[in-house]
């Protein structure tokens, strides 16, 4: 398609080269023009999408560090499918709070960037460069409302969590280097799996310092602290965006390390990530229960969210391999449609988003809230939708790989957890509001934006098979 070694940096370039333009036109639009910046943005991740299909099957590998396999490119395309849907949301938050537009979409697309390079790189010391790419603009992101003191907040909180994180990672990679000789993953694979048997201190070492930076990424537990505080100060769509694309860089960054590089030391890690994800499913569950702010409710939701993706992670057998990316693409599309609600029902300087503000929703918006209660119902694991699938997935593999209590938590957490959905489902419903609440009007560009998520939401529940089976030889390509 291109030069050998630029094949593989393609869907990246996309993506930059759009960055690139939307902050050449804010920089060059006068003061009171409107231009569909954003316009720019879904270009470049058009682009991307159509060069990760045909590099499909080929395993183009990009100056020895860039590896564009089936496994990077399914994440480069859901990572697509989140940006596109973040662009489209995004249109009435930066109206709302009068946000440059091309700085914003810049921001979205160097994150985007940073997270597709995250998901194929395969040196340890890219994973970091990509880590830190996606991390900076994230944190950029999350205080952009520079007017508002809780966003201003949550950034500092999120920036210094962030690089306390990093500096654990950075340290993981020294280590590795230490003992290995190497950064490349395939060859600290090969020296690690030659001295299995009997691990080093050294590398017990480094593999521990790796888990803490990759876990604070996934939000599992203990490291989630950063979570709730983050979301709820950064504007929806930005809420959204992290805890969609974040997440899904992150764990095919640790995918990739752990089941490839590290998998020789199963042993070892696997007892941690139990814990790990045991708790982090608790944690995120009964948390979210005590919250009465629908952002936070749902950033809990999202660490336990993450708790299930670990047990996928943890099982890695013949069922969990394709469950990994199929929970990370039904999840993406459906916590980007309950975000994109949440945006839309802001309002100045009142962001409605108490749970008691969705009272009545159903007789002034009887479309929003038929949206919010597909999203929520999928994120509960009700069929017949997307989350309902994954989840079903997660715990057949966990069973499957003998990881039975696991499957058990897995299983009472959703329990649990369908009560804190079914609070929002409820007020909107069966509440009459005190007070008439004021929404805004919808954009129809938003609008189209939710149906076309909630299309895939019932896609991925009804007709999952052709995802599934793509899922499972894509991460095939690495184990």
């Amino acid at each position: 398609m291109f030069g050998a070694e630029l094949d593989a940096i393609v869907p990246m370039l996309c993506v930059t080269l759009a960055a690139l333009a939307s902050m050449g036109a804010e920089a060059f639009r006068s003061k009171d023009e409107r231009l569909p910046i954003g316009g720019l943005g879904i270009v470049g991740l058009v682009g991307a999408a159509v060069t990760s299909v045909l590099l499909w099957d080929r395993s183009t590998s990009g100056f020895g560090v860039i590896l564009a396999d089936n496994f990077g490119l399914f994440v480069t395309l859901t990572l697509v499918v989140v940006g596109i849907l973040t662009i489209l949301f995004s249109s009435p938050v930066l109206e709302r709070n009068r946000i440059p537009a091309g700085e914003y979409y810049a921001l979205v697309l160097f994150a985007i960037v940073g997270m597709m390079m995250m998901a194929t790189a395969s040196d340890l010391l890219v994973v970091f460069v990509a880590l830190e790419i996606l991390s900076l603009a994230v944190y950029v992101l999350t205080a952009i409302r520079r007017d508002n003191p809780a966003g201003t907040e949550a950034a500092f909180k999120y920036f210094l969590l962030g690089a306390f994180s990093s500096a654990f990672f950075l340290y993981g990679i020294a280590f590795t280097y230490g003992v290995t000789g190497s950064t490349r993953l395939d060859r600290v694979g090969s020296l690690i799996a030659a001295q299995a048997l009997a691990p080093t201190p050294m590398q017990l070492l480094a593999l521990g310092l790796l888990l803490v930076g990759f876990a604070f990424k996934v939000s599992a537990v203990p490291f989630h602290m950063w979570t709730p505080d983050a979301y709820e100060g950064a504007p929806p769509a930005v809420t959204g965006f992290m805890s969609t694309g974040v997440k899904a860089a992150a764990f095919a960054a640790f995918a990739r390390v752990f089941l490839s590089a590290f998998e020789p030391l199963k042993a070892q890690w696997g007892p941690v990530v139990w814990i790990i994800a045991a708790l982090t499913m608790i944690v995120g569950t009964v948390a979210g229960v005590t919250q009465s702010s629908v952002k936070r409710m749902l950033a809990y939701s999202s660490i336990a969210h993450g708790g299930y993706l670990l047990v996928a992670l943890l099982a890695a057998n013949d069922i969990g391999k394709g469950a990994v990316l199929f929970y990370l693409l039904a999840y993406a599309v459906t916590n980007l449609g309950a975000f994109g609600v949440i945006g839309l029902l802001e309002h100045g300087d009142r962001p409605n988003d108490r749970i008691r503000d969705y009272a009545g929703l159903a007789a002034t918006h009887p479309g929003l809230a038929g949206l919010m209660t597909l999203f929520l119902l999928s994120l509960g694991g009700f069929p017949p939708l997307g989350g309902f699938i994954a989840k079903w997935y997660v715990f057949s593999a966990a069973i499957k790989a003998g990881y039975n209590w696991l499957a058990i938590i897995g299983v009472l957490t959703s329990v649990v957890a369908v009560f804190f959905y079914l609070r929002i489902i409820v007020m909107m419903y069966m509440t009459p509001a005190d007070q008439p609440v004021r929404f805004p009007a919808v954009p129809r560009i938003a609008a189209v934006a939710l149906v076309v998520s909630a299309a895939l939401v019932l896609y991925l529940g009804i007709l999952p098979t052709q995802v599934l089976d793509w899922a499972a030889a894509s991460i095939a390509t690495i184990f």
